[in-house]
């Protein structure tokens, strides 16, 4: 099989994450803070040390502002349900993943405002148009890093620099981007950044996080069991506690961890330009092949290593069925839970058949994807 899904889960998994998760289950297993025994301890300490990791990655000053959660969903939930209040505003754009989108359109039913400002047909968001939304009840500004659609890049350093002129609060959903590109927090003004463990940073379904600014204070999406300060009734106001009810997935925190210690050991740039070079060969590879239409950014140095295409008027799950079937190549066809964004790009009735790259994928699988797609096309 040549795994072209990376934008939806990563694989295959560096042989440290698998060690890593091996470990904990035979060695360590036990329920971190919940006890003082050693493997109870030893668990906490694994998990601290994800913390730092991750805190590296994003040069973020404080590894106990990284939160734990389930996924990114999670994470943009408890960003944007913790925060914003009704009456309040909130600006995000028109290629955002329904992860941003549904959680805030349920909260238009609660008295929140709504903001979504419209990107160009490749995907592509003005800055300018940011600070034009603004309104004096502005207190969020949400963007993706990456489209999950059309791998475009957004101008997330300049809408940060917009945000922290303005006194509100930044948040960015690094789905596509974390593990990836450089992203730091300080450097981009990032208040909230939502970030999957599953992905780019290659650790196991069920792993992600939410960094949280000091200063930022969130209402809990749950309360419960934290470890700490048992004696209260009601839920501690520290972090990470205040946002880490019951017992945390140790052995995928352990994976995610392996996963990002991979990634500073080859080094982000090198991963990106690795990743680059893949979706620039295909785009090339992809234009000498007719009747094929490509969405997203003519170069490869404003997207993230996402493709998606359409072969004539074919139904995109039927290209993608073909594909698997016959071709034993795998790929996302449909909306891709991004059903505004293909709105935006004029794919929505259609869908698209999404083409995702990483870091273990080659040039020789992409011409298998060529060829395929080569031959499909012919017989259209």
């Amino acid at each position: 099989m040549i795994y072209f899904d990376n934008a939806a889960t990563s694989w295959p998994k560096p042989e440290n994450v698998l060690s890593a998760m091996e470990k904990c289950m035979r060695e360590y297993g036990a329920n971190p803070g919940r006890g003082g025994h050693k493997m109870a301890l030893e668990a906490g300490r694994v998990i601290f040390k994800a913390r730092e990791s991750i805190a590296k990655l994003f040069n973020i000053k404080n590894p106990m502002n990284v939160i734990f959660t389930l996924n990114t969903t999670e994470a943009l939930n408890l960003g944007i349900k913790g925060l914003l209040r009704p009456g309040d505003n909130v600006i995000t754009t028109s290629m955002e993943h329904n992860s941003v989108i549904r959680p805030l359109k349920a909260l238009e039913e609660t008295g929140v405002e709504v903001t979504i400002v419209n990107c160009n047909q490749e995907g592509y968001l003005n800055p300018d148009d940011i600070k034009k939304a603004i309104k004096p009840n502005t207190r969020l500004i949400v963007i993706t890093f990456a489209s999950n659609v059309t791998g475009t890049v957004m101008p997330v350093e300049e809408v940060g620099k917009i945000a922290r002129e303005k006194g509100i609060v930044f948040m960015v959903d690094a789905a596509q981007g974390a593990g990836i590109f450089d992203i730091d927090v300080e450097k981009m003004n990032i208040d909230l950044l939502a970030f999957p463990g599953h992905k780019a940073l290659l650790g196991p379904q069920g792993t992600g996080g939410l960094f949280i600014r000091e200063g930022i204070n969130l209402k809990p999406l749950k309360e419960g069991g934290t470890g700490s300060s048992s004696e209260m009734i009601t839920q501690p106001d520290i972090v990470p506690d205040k946002y880490e009810s019951g017992t945390p997935n140790t052995v995928g925190i352990a994976g995610l961890s392996a996963g990002v210690e991979f990634i500073l050991e080859k080094g982000i740039h090198n991963i990106r330009r690795k990743e680059e070079e893949l979706t620039e060969y295909m785009l090339e590879g992809l234009k000498e092949i007719g009747n094929i239409k490509i969405y997203g950014p003519k170069s490869a140095k404003d997207r993230a290593a996402v493709i998606s295409i359409n072969i004539g008027e074919m139904d995109s799950g039927e290209v993608s069925y073909i594909l698997d079937r016959v071709y034993g190549i795998a790929t996302r066809a449909g909306l891709h839970c991004a059903g505004l964004a293909h709105r935006t790009i004029g794919s929505f009735n259609q869908g698209t058949v999404r083409f995702s790259f990483g870091y273990f994928n080659t040039k020789e699988e992409v011409d298998s994807a060529l060829d395929a797609l080569r031959n499909i096309a012919s017989e259209v």
